[in-house]
């Protein structure tokens, strides 16, 4: 998947694809026609950069609901012929996510567009694990046939049917199918169930990596053979290496970490910051001089990990170089320092903003330490941020920050928040939002009602809504 390309952050379709709050209040003040092409068009080109994690559908399903918008377009790009082209799962589950949150507040025409995609489309697997929380028994039998087509009778075809009922992510549906008085049906996902279980649990009678009796350098070996192969293992390897190495091959770990194959050099630094030797910080810095990218990566991760009082302070040192290990230190200083280091995070804050933008990696725990310390001077920038970052989960956390920096936050930002994609940000407004706003109160009951909001959430609204609050929010 390519990364999107995000509108510009005052635009209603900017506002939507970055899932801010303003952005449904935008769009219930647009044009109608106008503010369901922006959503529309936010559905069917996801606009997350890590669509794994960061959330979107019930924002949308909830606009839909509000425009009483239709599903056409949704269901026109579900069943279009590139469905059976791009078979990526970010082309259609943004769009199967919205269409099971509608079905879930009732909306009939999302239900029937995720049966019929669960018998036809490509994406069948997303759309039956949507089903499996929304759907009645008798919509989920009559998927049986359709679904158990698509795996051949062949030995390789009921292999491909077994790894789809062992790695269901929902087993609802083939618990119901195992049960179906259908034979046919019944006798399939049974044998699938009990094939499942089988090879589970010879993988796990198969591990494969270290042994009981291993060497320092058959950890090392290990850890290159991972390399070799493209697969990272300097992290098992230094746990490994907690297990097998003594006080007498510390001088073999320490030249693995100073000059070592990258395999070996990587498990080495971190299995000596982890145990804060005191010549971990030397060797991590040498790391960064002259290590490959691997090692390079390797050792700002190990001194990452590093909660000693010397790695504050050699962070102290290092917060101005301008590589890598500056911007670690920077961010261990976010996470560690203390009072005396608030110029230096908010100057790594800065410079972060400056040279990479409103979505650099690092701003995250820069900005998580911006509100630990409380660092007033600092809210114009995370409000910089928390206008223009396209990532949702970085603008919950400038949220966060602002609620501890910015006098100002509950009576702006904080309302909008009550809208917001992410339930941890809707959780900060319910918490600061001023309740003067008639708004406020509204989106307040309203996320209380909702049997789709998050726990967390409710019991944060509660808190301000409660038999007293209301009867002071109602004027009695």
């Amino acid at each position: 998947m390519f990364d999107p390309v995000i509108a510009p952050s005052g635009t209603l379709l900017g506002l939507l694809q970055r899932g801010r709050g303003d952005g449904t209040l935008h769009a219930l003040t647009a044009p109608r026609a106008d503010a369901l092409a922006a959503l529309n068009h936010c559905v069917l080109h996801d606009p997350r950069h890590d669509w794994q994690v960061e959330n979107r559908s019930l924002y949308y399903a909830r606009l839909y609901l509000d425009l009483h918008g239709e599903l056409d377009e949704i269901e026109a790009h579900l069943f279009d012929p590139e469905d059976v082209l791009d078979t990526d799962e970010s082309r259609t589950g943004l769009a199967l996510a919205v269409l099971g949150h509608l079905a879930s507040y009732g909306r009939r025409d999302a239900l029937k567009v995720l049966r019929r995609y669960a018998a036809t489309g490509t994406s069948w697997a997303w759309a039956l694990d949507e089903l499996a929380l929304r759907d009645d028994d008798a919509g989920l039998r009559a998927l049986a046939a359709p679904v158990l087509a698509r795996f051949g009778t062949d030995p390789e075809g009921e292999a491909e049917l077994a790894a789809a009922v062992r790695d269901a992510f929902e087993p609802r549906p083939w618990r119901l199918w195992a049960e179906d008085p259908r034979e046919s049906i019944s006798t399939r996902v049974r044998a699938a169930q009990e094939t499942g279980c089988f090879d589970r649990w010879q993988r796990q009678m198969r591990p494969s990596g270290p042994r009981p009796g291993w060497s320092v350098r058959a950890v090392f070996e290990w850890a290159q053979q991972g390399i070799d192969r493209g697969a990272v293992l300097h992290v098992p390897a230094a746990r490994c290496l907690t297990a097998v190495a003594g006080p007498e091959d510390r001088p073999q770990i320490v030249e693995a970490a100073r000059g070592g194959g990258d395999g070996a050099r990587c498990t080495a630094l971190r299995y000596l910051a982890d145990g804060n030797d005191p010549e971990a910080l030397d060797l991590i810095e040498g790391a960064v001089a002259d290590g490959t990218t691997a090692v390079v990566e390797a050792a700002i991760a190990a001194f990452e990990r590093m909660r000693s009082i010397a790695a504050v302070d050699r962070a102290r040192g290092w917060v101005h170089r301008p590589d890598p290990l500056g911007s670690a230190a920077g961010r261990m200083l976010a996470c560690l320092g203390g009072t005396r280091d608030s110029d230096l995070v908010l100057g790594a804050l800065r410079e972060a903003v400056r040279g990479e933008g409103p979505d650099a990696p690092t701003l995250w725990t820069l900005v998580d330490g911006t509100g630990r310390l409380g660092i007033v001077c600092a809210a114009p920038v995370l409000r910089h941020i928390y206008r223009e970052t396209a990532s949702s989960h970085l603008r919950g956390r400038a949220a966060r920050a602002l609620a501890a920096t910015d006098p100002s936050f509950a009576a702006g930002f904080a309302v909008e928040c009550l809208w917001d994609c992410e339930e941890t940000t809707r959780e900060v407004a319910a918490r600061h939002a001023e309740t003067g706003d008639a708004r406020v109160v509204d989106q307040l009951r309203r996320l209380a009602a909702d049997p789709a909001e998050e726990a967390e959430v409710q019991t944060a609204v509660r808190s301000r809504i409660g038999p007293d609050s209301t009867r002071r929010m109602n004027g009695g």
